[in-house]
């Protein structure tokens, strides 16, 4: 904003010019707010090119320090109290449209209103302030108001006192059918029965509001419900995504979400289970699973693709998910340079990176790592209790092989004598600081199988084998990791004086430097296609041991021959081969002590026993988070424009200067982080649910843009409502979720007239101010859920497998796997929406027609259409027909003895309304139209009859009614 056109000028103003700017009234505000006058102005009209990713200039108006500063035109952007010093009030009110900012090509100028707020603000003494979503929020008191007998809540307080203030009064209490259908859709996900409509009407005591929400929030379906939410954030699907969209078992977690909302799961706990459960202490089976939740990133699987570009990209998902979910702030903008318009710099982000960038998966087809979850929940606590015991026994036995290695001088370099590979691969002999080392180059073939001719300068009984793999490049290989290797099988030979091989050596037993490896060195003593692996990157030198069965003794001219069998090769068609390598013998007699002592021996034997038991065990086996093992620490840098491939300082992890510190000195990891996001002192998590729990009931957040609560989304349109429901959240609601909702749902706010004036509509057609309640079309899940409950097939059994519901034939395509929707039978296809198999690249497509998203990524807020798809959708889709079909059924058995009152039952049980006769009359004409049409001819309903083909098109017209798609 400080150069004239040609010296430099602004950028793009990209999407701050679409932001809605609040002018002020014509009457000045008494008391300039920097958050309500004047960062709006600076957001829409100044930080696109003064912001984070350009400081035209030499200025930036997201930060105190930049603004008041001398910028490169010599002048200073703001001198505090002094308009006549200040350079910014100088330009934009500039009349000559060449030197006045914005440039014209950039925006429109500054109105005379927002130059006069800015001209206060700045003889004020420019008072700072941070962005209202950083400053944490403050205890509220009640504001006055008129009308004291309206609220009975203390939200209520701060809803009415808005209306007060804009002359407006809120709307009458809702009938208490509509209230009910209302609140019974948005706890669980359902429509009430008639038994449950009738009971409400006939309760007129003090507590019957307060014991339907009792009853709802005890409800199995709520747990669903809301789950059905989370599943969005957490960009759930039962495949992994990219081209080949394959198979992929994660169901579990989709029950666990279930149980926990069920549970009321504090929220501060739930969030940090599902950040970092596996590192709690005592880690149980559900604390690991809840990590899942990060293990729903996609899985590249197609050929030549890199498996660390892949990975990273699921790290990067995870930073802006972890954001956009708990802290409701738009983080991934800083990825490539620091944000445009929030207080978060570039180098930031990584540092948030580096906590999430030590985990063990690898983008790899198998999901690695995976925790095993028995599908029969009487076996849990025993599949925990051997997963915790054969933990305990390996690091038993690790104790014993690190005393075997306490003597770093037992190792005896040998020396190659020869190299081939199989393959065109080229292996190179030479001489490295000091060591006698294996290079291969070339053209190097998948599958290659390593020969390497050694001999040995000591005379004592052999008792170990070591192998030391290296990247080619160590230093540069701690920036860009290096293809990694996989020993399938090791082979070890006597070779005679002549070249004959005279006998096999026996290997008993394998280690290497990590307690628990992601690839068991143990595999490689088998013909297998697992082995020890350092998959599918090395970053650093790893070493691995192999202690012989016998203590082996050469005879004069007798050398060692090594096999190095390598079967595996990445998604990318990366042969996966040790590169540089390094080979040694011990001859410390210790190794042959512990193999043949008692404590080894038991150790062993009882971890054999172990891991049959676990087999035995039917599981689901479920990707979830690992940290690496701290002997192999995955460094992170700075991503250089946010390009994985140029790297620039390398960075601790940590969070943002402009939030509040990290309760630990030191390095982060994922479950202090995690802690940092729960806190009381972290000014957006609790704003955050609470704005997402009233999108979700009113259909509209009080900050609208629920996925960006910071200086590029929208304001709030009550903030001290919006802070008043984050202090009792975290205070004294005690995180509950289930005690928030009551809150809200017995509100007289919540509990108003949906019925909407014309006055009021033209006043506020949005329902920005809450003069009335909430009214909006059913979710995808709960117009299908609605229709099963109509139906009579409704299945009521939770968890478990996903299913497979009618969807039209020919929608399913999965390219390269093979795979096909197979209609599952019986109670099956009759299961709640939640449960629908869901694949990424093809899914269901008529909950797709209703705004669902493919859960490709995290999608915070459902933006809500209305097509003349939707009606196609559920007047035609097979399955909407057959429960159309079963309804009708329910209509004819249940409804009374003739049409019109059939139609009458079904109408009221769709809507929870009775309906008028006019609309009765026109449902009976199309009842008596559909008569005459023959069944044969026009329907694949079950039963053929004219009167059950009649009312099945009646009770699909009913099913269609804007009565029955709105809450």
């Amino acid at each position: 904003m400080f150069h004239r056109p040609g010296a430099g000028g602004c950028a793009v103003l990209l999407i701050a010019m679409l932001l809605a700017v609040p002018h002020a009234s014509a009457d000045e505000p008494q008391q300039i707010s920097f958050n309500e006058h004047i960062r709006p102005i600076l957001v829409a009209k100044c930080v696109a090119c003064h912001g984070g990713p350009k400081q035209a200039g030499g200025i930036s108006f997201l930060y105190r320090t930049s603004a008041l500063s001398v910028g490169d035109s010599g002048e200073p952007a703001i001198v505090p109290g002094s308009t006549e010093q200040s350079y910014l009030i100088e330009r934009v009110s500039d009349p000559d449209e060449d030197y006045r900012m914005p440039p014209a090509e950039h925006g429109p100028a500054l109105t005379e209103q927002e130059i006069s707020l800015l001209r206060q603000w700045v003889d004020a003494g420019a008072v700072w302030q941070e962005h209202w979503s950083l400053v944490p929020p403050e205890p509220t008191t009640e504001p006055a108001v008129r009308d004291t007998n309206w609220p009975n809540r203390p939200l209520d307080f701060h809803v009415l006192a808005r209306l007060e203030s804009q002359g407006m009064a809120p709307s009458p209490a809702a009938p208490k059918a509509q209230w009910l259908r209302r609140v019974t859709f948005d706890l669980t996900g359902l429509p009430p029965t008639e038994s449950e409509l009738n009971s409400f009407l006939s309760d007129s005591s003090d507590d019957a509001y307060e014991k339907v929400v009792d009853r709802l929030l005890a409800s199995p379906a709520y747990g669903e419900r809301w789950a059905s939410m989370w599943l969005d954030l957490a960009r759930y699907a039962d495949t992994q995504g990219y081209e080949k969209d394959p198979h992929r078992e994660i169901w579990p977690y989709r029950d666990w979400l279930i149980r926990a909302l069920n549970a009321d799961m504090p929220y501060d706990e739930f969030v940090v289970k599902q950040l970092a459960g596996d590192l709690l202490p005592n880690a149980s089976l559900d604390d690991r699973l809840a990590t899942a939740f990060h293990r729903n990133t996609q899985t590249n699987t197609e050929g030549g693709t890199d498996d660390e570009e892949f990975r990273l990209n699921a790290v990067v998902d995870r930073v802006n998910t972890t954001w956009q979910v708990f802290q409701g702030m738009t983080f991934g903008c800083t990825q490539c340079h620091s944000h445009p318009y929030d207080a978060f710099e570039h180098e930031e982000y990584y540092k948030f990176l580096a906590v999430l960038n030590n985990t063990r998966d690898c983008d790899l087809p198998e999901d690695y790592p995976v925790l095993r979850v028995p599908k029969a929940q009487d076996q849990v606590a025993e599949c925990e209790q051997l997963e915790q015991r054969q933990v305990e026994l390996r690091t038993e036995l690790f104790r014993l092989y690190s005393e075997g290695m306490s003597d770093a001088r037992q190792w005896d370099n040998l020396r190659l004598t020869g190299a081939k590979s199989t393959g065109a691969a080229e292996l190179t002999i030479r001489e490295s600081d000091g060591h006698n080392e294996l290079v291969a180059g070339g053209t190097i073939s998948q599958g290659s199988r390593y020969t390497i001719d050694c001999a040995a300068s000591s005379e004592e009984p052999i008792t170990a084998l070591r192998i030391d793999a290296l990247p080619m490049d160590p230093e540069k290989s701690l920036r860009i990791p290096e293809e990694g290797f996989a020993l399938s099988r090791l082979q070890c030979f006597v070779v005679s004086s002549d070249g004959t091989e005279t006998r096999e050596v026996a290997l008993q037993a394998a280690f290497c430097d990590e307690l628990d490896p992601e690839f068991d060195p143990e595999d490689s003593l088998h013909d297998n296609h697992s082995g020890w692996s350092v998959f599918t990157k090395i970053y650093h030198p790893r070493y691995a041991v192999f202690l012989l069965a016998e203590p082996l003794h050469l005879a004069e001219g007798e050398t060692l021959r090594l096999v190095l069998h390598q079967n595996r090769n990445t998604s990318g068609l990366a042969s996966q081969v040790i590169r540089r390598g390094r080979f040694s013998v011990s001859t410390n007699p210790q190794w042959s002590t512990l193999l043949n002592g008692q404590e080894y021996k038991t150790l062993r034997d009882q971890l054999g026993s172990v891991r049959e038991q676990l087999r035995a065990i039917l599981s689901t086996l479920v990707p979830v988070l690992e940290e690496r093992d701290p002997v192999a620490p995955r460094p992170t840098q700075v991503f250089v424009g946010g390009s994985w491939l140029e790297r620039g300082d390398t960075v601790q992890p940590g969070v943002p200067a402009s939030m509040p510190p990290l309760a630990s000195d030191g390095p982060a990891d994922r479950l202090d982080v995690a802690h940092w996001i729960a806190s009381d002192s972290n000014p957006l998590t609790s704003r955050t649910m609470v704005n997402r729990l009233w999108e979700q009931l009113f259909g509209l957040g009080i900050v609208e843009t629920v996925e960006d609560l910071g200086a590029s989304g929208q304001e709030p349109s009550n903030q001290a409502l919006l802070d008043c429901l984050a202090m009792q959240f975290q205070g004294e609601l005690g995180w509950s979720v289930k005690r928030l909702l009551k809150e809200i749902v017995l509100s007289s706010t919540y509990r108003q007239d949906a019925r909407v004036s014309r006055d009021l509509q033209e006043r506020d057609p949005r329902n920005q101010l809450l003069a009335r309640g909430p009214r909006g079309r059913l979710q995808a899940e709960m117009l299908r859920d609605q229709a099963l409950i109509l139906s009579g097939r409704y299945s009521q059994h939770l968890y478990g497998p996903a299913v497979m519901p009618y969807q039209p034939d020919g929608v399913w395509q999965s390219v390269y796997n093979g795979s096909s929707w197979q209609t599952s039978q019986g109670e099956d296809r009759f299961r709640r929406a939640i449960y629908t198999y869901w694949k990424r690249t093809s899914a269901y497509p008529s909950m797709l027609a209703f705004d669902m998203n493919s859960r490709e990524v995290c999608v915070a807020r459902r933006i809500a259409t209305n097509t003349p798809l939707q009606a196609l959708v559920t007047l035609n889709d097979p399955a909407f027909m057959e429960l159309a079909d079963s309804f009708a059924k329910r209509a004819r058995n249940e409804g009374g003895a003739n049409a019109r009152d059939q139609i009458a039952w079904a109408y009221r049980q769709a809507t929870g309304q009775p309906a008028a006769d006019a609309v009765i009359d026109e449902l009976c004409l199309l009842h008596e139209q559909a008569l005459q049409k023959s069944p044969s001819e026009s329907s694949d309903t079950p039963d053929d009859s004219a009167d059950q083909f009649a009312m099945t098109v009646v009770a699909s017209t009913i099913l269609n009614l804007d009565g029955s798609l709105t809450k």
